[in-house]
């Protein structure tokens, strides 16, 4: 028995973006035919389960004009439209989309929002170092070490503690009590 993976969808004026999410595919088929059948089968998982889907589109495609691309993660389509328009959703029919047909919110745009083919070419990207978030440093700038080890707040030694006191890093007491006149002589009122 086969089952069904998880495909998202988005759509521009002359264009269909479909991802079939499935990582680790193996044999992976796609099938496109113009007047809108898009069929999928491949193989995943630790017990190579068959995992297969056919989808009703819409509309008519460009089957010449699609692209597809196999990645480790998923299989992404970009399937031409036959006659430019909004489809108002993805599949042929009034009935429902099945549970695993779901809206690609990183890829959608409103019908009102659209720009044009200048958008979403994800031809030629090289993900090897994206926004400098490898695990080096090559990314932290002028940063330095702190130097806080070297400040620590001093612990309250003995004395009344039902009374509320503040604490000073060394070199401020010291500083502090040079100002007061206090270090020697703590309890002695100032004359």
């Amino acid at each position: 028995m086969s089952r069904y993976p998880e495909v998202k969808w988005a759509q521009r004026d002359d264009k269909v973006f479909i991802t079939v999410q499935l990582a680790d595919a193996k044999n992976a088929k796609v099938n496109l035919e113009p007047d809108g059948v898009f069929t999928f089968s491949a193989n995943a998982g630790a017990d190579n389960n068959l995992y297969e889907l056919k989808l009703d589109l819409h509309d008519k495609v460009k089957v010449e004009e699609s692209k597809i691309n196999y990645g480790v993660r998923s299989i992404f389509c970009i399937l031409e439209k036959a006659e430019k328009g909004w489809w108002k959703k993805l599949l042929h029919g009034d009935g429902r989309a099945p549970h695993y047909v779901k809206v690609d919110w990183d890829k959608w745009v409103d019908e009102d929002d659209d720009s044009g083919p200048g958008d979403l070419d994800l031809g030629g990207m090289d993900f090897s170092n994206f926004g400098g978030m490898g695990m080096d440093d090559a990314g932290m700038g002028d940063f330095e070490d702190s130097d806080d080890e070297d400040h620590e707040v001093a612990k309250p030694t003995g004395g009344d503690t039902t009374e509320a006191k503040g604490y000073l890093i060394p070199e401020e007491k010291d500083a502090v009590e040079a100002e007061a006149g206090t270090s020697e002589n703590k309890g002695a009122p100032n004359t």
